[in-house]
């Protein structure tokens, strides 16, 4: 069986010269060195002296961070209508780890990891399992047909076996809720979504769109260490007070140990309601683009064009590197990745600050214009730079 850590190469040796390394998991910000060997994260340090065999890229004036995690994708292109192509994706966006949020259910996984994620690597995919038998079946313009709308779809000893049979790739368990998801079934397929995480102690995403349910029904249920993604969605079942603040039920999730993860996708994210989370002091948890066939071309893109719109939103360069990188990895429960500690795979973003008019669209269709933008330079996998 194929595993994330195949492809290493025992002899290679890589250092990024004179970048500026942002690894939040070591509380690192400072002008540095990289360097790989074997495949793995040796040393961070000023420069760091190989041999003559060293490869060495000159990085400076780019950031360089652990690989990026995208923590809400779609990327089984191909076998859905909604996938898109995570090996692509890397490559543009700087991109190490997607995260595929339920593209797939129990009666699709084996194609998935056979035709996607397995032939991907060294791009990495880790999957959440849909609760729904077909995952998302119809996605696209003219069809939508939401997997929960019918409760025959969902059969939790399913989806239990083929969490157990995949553990080695399976991180959590996704629901979708919402009139678009699962029309008149309310909150029903979230309770039996709870049944299945609780059997396999994986973790919970939900995915919330308009009502029925509403944001009360959904808050309540999750448990610490579950997900609410789309978390600064737009009016309806926006988590901001309509004159400013959070609501009491987002504020106490987030007490209790619920992990907000902003799943921009192609209505999900408003500048409005981010705008009110953020002068409340509420940030998110984790940044993710929710990228699929409908997002791709706008307004999420990817997760690089996603983090920049929070930078210019007004959280710091340091912030959403955190957002991508060191929480993304402690909400799949992988903290092997995300980090440049010495040992870890080794995976590197490395991307540029750059000063130039960007203009970015929320899915309302609002427009701001900042100063600066983010533009992808490279990415380090299994210690060799693979762009």
């Amino acid at each position: 069986m194929t595993t994330a850590t195949s492809g290493r190469d025992a002899t290679h040796d890589l250092i990024l010269r004179g970048g500026r390394v942002i690894d939040p998991s070591q509380n690192i910000d400072r002008v540095a060195d990289v360097r790989f060997t074997r495949g793995l994260v040796a040393a961070i340090g000023e420069r760091l002296v190989g041999d003559a065999a060293t490869e060495v890229r000159d990085v400076s004036g780019k950031i360089v961070t652990p690989g990026l995690i995208d923590l809400h994708t779609h990327v089984y292109w191909g076998g859905t209508s909604i996938g898109v192509d995570a090996v692509a994706l890397a490559r543009t966006s700087a991109t190490a780890t997607f995260v595929d949020a339920g593209t797939a259910g129990p009666g699709n996984f084996a194609g998935f990891r056979k035709h996607v994620i397995e032939p991907a690597m060294p791009v990495r995919i880790l999957p959440l399992l849909n609760l729904s038998f077909a995952g998302i079946f119809a996605f696209s313009n003219t069809v939508m047909v939401g997997e929960c709308e019918d409760l025959r779809l969902l059969d939790l000893r399913e989806c239990v076996r083929v969490a157990r049979e995949n553990a080695d790739l399976i991180v959590g368990i996704k629901v979708r809720v919402g009139r678009g998801a699962s029309g008149n079934s309310g909150a029903a397929p979230l309770d039996m979504a709870l049944e299945v995480a609780e059997a396999t102690g994986l973790p919970l995403m939900a995915h919330l769109d308009h009502p029925p349910p509403s944001r009360l029904d959904v808050m309540g249920r999750m448990r610490k260490g579950d997900i609410l993604t789309h978390c600064f969605r737009p009016f309806p079942n926006a988590p901001s007070l309509p004159g400013g603040g959070v609501r009491p039920e987002v504020v106490a999730a987030r007490e209790r140990g619920v992990i907000f993860d902003i799943g921009h996708g192609g209505g999900s994210c408003g500048f409005g309601t981010s705008r009110a989370m953020l002068a409340a002091g509420f940030k998110p948890d984790v940044i993710s683009s929710d990228v699929h066939i409908l997002s791709i071309d706008g307004p999420a893109f990817d997760l690089l064009h996603t983090l920049g719109k929070f930078h210019a939103l007004g959280m710091t360069l340091p912030e959403v590197v955190t957002c991508a990188t060191v929480n993304a990895a402690r909400a799949i429960r992988r903290p092997d990745i995300g980090t440049l500690k010495p040992g870890a795979p080794g995976e590197a973003s490395i991307f540029e600050v750059v000063t130039q008019p960007t203009e970015y669209k929320d899915v309302l269709g609002e427009v701001i214009t900042a100063d600066r933008g983010f533009a992808a330079r490279g990415l380090v996998l299994n210690g060799r730079w693979w762009t």
